[in-house]
């Protein structure tokens, strides 16, 4: 899977706990969640809805390695390789 790939991924996972928001709505390396105007548990059902579409499981322990839209697609290409 590429990087192209990856930020299909992620933007899909985000359009579904935020169906407003596009990708020109996303600052790459802002706070996801006040760049989206999510809430706690909006980001859990994104990290949710991110482990059904690539079974990737994102820990608490790393939801700060996952803040920003870049970092997610880091974060993802490292455990998808």
């Amino acid at each position: 899977m590429n990087n192209d790939d990856i930020r299909t991924l992620i933007l899909e996972a985000i359009q579904s706990v935020a169906p407003e928001i596009t990708e020109a709505d996303i600052a790459p390396d802002e706070d996801l969640r006040d760049t989206c105007d999510l809430d706690s548990m909006d980001f859990l059902n994104l990290l949710a809805a991110l482990k059904k579409s690539c079974g990737v499981n994102i820990p608490e322990v790393d939801y700060q390695r996952v803040r920003t839209f870049t970092a997610m697609v880091d974060y993802l290409n490292d455990h998808l390789a």
